[in-house]
């Protein structure tokens, strides 16, 4: 393909000039010297859809040329022009409209001869049988009266339903082309290729064949094609594709680079981290096709209520024509039973829900939002309940350090002595203990002869002074001295759910720490947009009560259970669903696989495990907790424009047959109303692609105690400070 800086056509490689016309074809911007170029190249290499809606437009385009004719002759013949002496000319005028009409409805009717053909080798009746019948009857009746000498015939009528049917049509394949196309950047990932560095050497390959080590260069413009690290280069990406963020992200030499997202500014040579075909965005590409290949639940309701209503409307049309018969002459009585036959028609039918669908699984994929099958936007629009796991999704999933409460000693000389000792630990606790004195600049006490004692703690010495860090069986065995309000109030920490860790030295324990699990900065802003959305939230964690009530509290959840098991977070939901009919579980961990699956929505992050990712119907991305309501929202309007899109086009058809079948709808009429209706329906569903972006309102965190007064914040973990405990 030709791209728009090569001066050159992209179909007939001819140069063109300064006002060349530009289109996005499967995904590669091409420019053209003239609208017939851009036609013929999209037949040539467009993919389904684009291919379909440029073979309509060329159909359109010959069928308009013939019927424009037929239509000016037959208003001279309705214009009484060939009647008195130039009677002998209206056969041979009947003759050309036969001519003339003949390579028209060949022309605009083989779409639906050959879908009619292939059904009715299924055993199956759909829509199209109803305009090939209708069509073919008008244009069968205007041949035998052409060849009886009859004065009137209907080509005109024939060949205007058909080409007022094929602009629905195109006006269909245009609105899915236009949805192909917003999709083409997630779509891309199994055909994009790379241009892959090898000992100097640059070729170009497909990205599934790139394997982890290989070198990626990536020009400005392009759009990076495989996860890796920048060794080389200096640039801004636009990641929003996987996180939904869409801010200029700055790449130098060492920095994670997303597959998928578009290198702004600088020339960066890629280290691949993986193979092409296992980042992100393929998982982001394949679940968009699965999802699209599929039809919502809606859908396939409206489906059969057609293919119920084809056979019925069949019967009708034929006793239409059996009842008008009796009261004008057959051939206006033909006309009435055709006009019910087109206005039966359910096009619109099929249009509305797939199109609206698309538009709102592709929204959500450009902002790194994965839905696995069409029904989850259904069931989401409908849910009533959410609940959520605590940790590791309401929460960070890491432990930090909350809380110091000492006896006689500095909260540096604590948080020091205890880094020295814990920096040759590998237990959970260790880091947040680490990275807490880190965030307050202090250097580690130089520790020496440490050995971890396994479930205790670790001991060592300092200065000469024995000194231990662990729990108050450690404490205990040690012999070491604790003063009472020291102990009293780490019972109380323990009673709460808070991880406690015991740090003595020279014989006594002079500090305790308290560690937990902190909730998401933005989890009590997203709670409360759930609840504008009118949501009722529940909290369903494994977690001890304390601890689930603390963190409900300050992220503003009242209803809670605490200390559930999978099976048991399962019958919880169960014991919702009388109540609220369709539930969501947003989780993420290991246990949170088989009520994910088990809920009517299975929720989950982008950081969960994979089980929790493979059985969730809906994945956010990383750090996307915060877009649920929008994408809830989302959801809603979704389903809001499909049931719109539904009640017009049964609504069309319902009033338009009982007017049909009563001879007030002419035929031509019936076509043309049939287009419009498609019309409007392709214009609202196109307002789902212009849905505004996500937007992130963090309330800051609140403090996990009102009796802590917070002393330091780096790194994002808060190190708090309770008032210190004088020895009596």
């Amino acid at each position: 393909m030709t791209e728009r800086g090569d001066n050159l056509c992209s179909h007939c490689l001819l140069p063109i000039g300064l006002r060349a016309m530009q289109r996005t074809v499967n995904g590669e911007d091409c420019a053209f010297c003239c609208y017939g170029c851009c036609i013929a190249f999209q037949v040539k290499h467009g993919k389904s859809e684009e291919w379909e809606a440029a073979w309509l437009l060329i159909r359109l385009g010959v069928g308009a040329f013939l019927t424009m004719n037929i239509m000016l002759i037959s208003l001279v013949l309705y214009a009484g022009t060939f009647s008195g002496a130039d009677a002998w000319l209206l056969p041979w005028i009947h003759l050309l409209l036969w001519i003339f009409a003949t390579p028209a409805l060949v022309i605009l009717g083989e779409p639906y001869l050959r879908e009619t053909w292939a059904q009715a080798a299924q055993g199956r009746v759909t829509s199209s049988a109803l305009v090939v019948l209708g069509v073919g009857a008008a244009y069968a009746y205007s041949i035998f009266a052409t060849i009886e000498g009859s004065e009137q015939v209907y080509f005109d009528t024939a060949t205007m339903v058909l080409m007022l049917f094929t602009i629905g049509s195109y006006i269909e394949a245009a609105g899915r082309a236009k949805a192909a196309r917003d999709l083409e950047p997630l779509l891309a990932a199994e055909s994009e290729c790379a241009t892959v560095v090898d000992e100097g050497t640059e070729s170009r390959r497909p990205v599934r064949d790139i394997g982890a080590g290989m070198l990626v260069r990536v020009k400005p413009g392009e759009r990076v094609p495989v996860d890796g690290v920048v060794i080389e280069g200096l640039s801004h990406t636009d990641e929003a594709v996987i996180t939904g963020e869409s801010r200029q992200v700055a790449k130098r030499v060492g920095s994670a680079v997303i597959a998928g997202s578009i290198n702004l500014d600088g020339p960066l040579l890629i280290q691949s981290s993986g193979a092409g075909s296992a980042t992100r965005w393929a998982q982001i590409c394949r679940s968009v096709r699965d999802a699209l290949s599929r039809r919502s639940p809606i859908q396939r309701i409206a489906d059969r209520v057609v293919g119920v209503s084809v056979p019925f409307v069949l019967i009708l049309g034929g006793l239409t024509v059996a009842y008008w018969a009796q009261l004008m002459p057959f051939d206006q009585a033909l006309l009435v039973g055709l006009a019910v036959l087109v206005v039966a028609c359910p096009c619109a039918v099929g249009l509305a829900a797939p199109l609206a669908t698309s538009l709102g699984i592709g929204r959500l994929a450009r902002c790194g939002c994965l839905v696995r099958d069409p029904g989850t936007l259904e069931a989401l629009a409908r849910t009533r309940l959410l609940a959520f796991d605590k940790t590791g999704t309401l929460t960070s999933g890491r432990s930090r350090i909350v809380g110091i409460e000492s006896d006689g000693a500095g909260t540096d000389e604590v948080l020091a002595r205890a880094a020295g000792l814990e920096r040759h630990s590998e237990h959970g606790l260790a880091h947040a203990i680490i990275m807490a004195a880190t965030a307050r600049g202090l250097e580690p006490v130089v520790t020496s002869d440490v050995r971890a004692v396994p479930g205790r703690g670790v001991l060592g010495n300092a200065d000469g002074q024995p000194m231990a860090a662990g729990n108050s069986a450690l404490m205990g065995d040690l012999g070491w001295s604790l003063a009472p309000a020291l102990r009293e109030r780490a019972r109380s920490l323990e009673a709460s759910g808070h991880s406690v860790i015991y740090v003595g030295w020279a014989g006594r324990v002079h500090a305790v720490l308290s560690l937990d699990d902190t909730p998401l900065p933005e989890a009590h802003s997203m709670i409360e947009a759930l609840r504008s959305l009118g949501l009722h939230v529940t909290l369903l964690t494994g977690d001890l009560a304390p601890a689930a009530r603390r963190v409900a509290a300050v992220i503003g959840i009242e209803d809670m259970q605490a200390c559930l098991s999978p099976e048991t977070k399962r019958a919880a939901l169960d014991q919702y669903r009388p109540s609220y009919e369709v539930v969501a579980m947003v989780g993420d961990g290991l246990n949170d696989g088989p009520v994910l699956a088990d809920a009517d929505v299975g929720i989950a992050v982008g950081s969960a495990t994979d089980l929790a990712r493979e059985t969730a119907s809906l994945v956010l991305p990383p750090g996307g907790l915060w877009m649920l309501p929008w994408v809830i929202a989302v959801a809603r309007k979704v389903r809001r424009t499909i049931l719109t899109n539904l009640l017009w086009a049964f609504g069309y058809n319902l009033v338009a047959l009982t007017l049909a079948a009563l001879g007030v709808l002419q035929p031509v009429l019936a076509a043309a109303v049939m287009a419009s209706s498609s019309l409007l329906l392709v214009i609202n569903s196109q307002q789902l692609s212009r849905l505004p972006d996500p937007a992130l309102s963090v309330i800051p965190e609140r403090p996990l105690s009102a009796e802590s007064d917070s002393v330091s914040r780096g790194l994002g973990m808060p190190v708090i400070a309770g008032p210190a405990i004088e020895r009596s």
